[in-house]
């Protein structure tokens, strides 16, 4: 059975994210293992993966709520303020 997101960011109630996200994920390639388990657990959808299965993350959803950095194993993943 093929992995696929729960949700779809467009298809979300809220849609696009506005200027309210206070925090943003930020990855460090050089950390990251590739698990995907921030895919796994980005209830936004707003995680993606590319070829190569390493984690791409849409700012365009994404809210800011940190599950993806606090679900990293290897802490790859770190919520830095979002700039004014």
């Amino acid at each position: 059975m093929p992995l696929t997101p729960i949700s779809y960011p467009t298809l979300g109630s809220v849609g696009e994210t506005g200027s309210w996200r206070t925090f943003r994920p930020v990855i460090d390639y050089s950390k990251c293992t590739k698990c995907t388990l921030c895919w796994v657990y980005c209830p936004d959808a707003a995680i993606t993966r590319r070829e190569d299965d390493s984690p791409e993350i849409d700012y365009d959803y994404c809210k800011g709520c940190g599950i993806c950095a606090n679900e990293c194993p290897v802490k790859a993943i770190t919520m830095q303020r979002e700039e004014e």
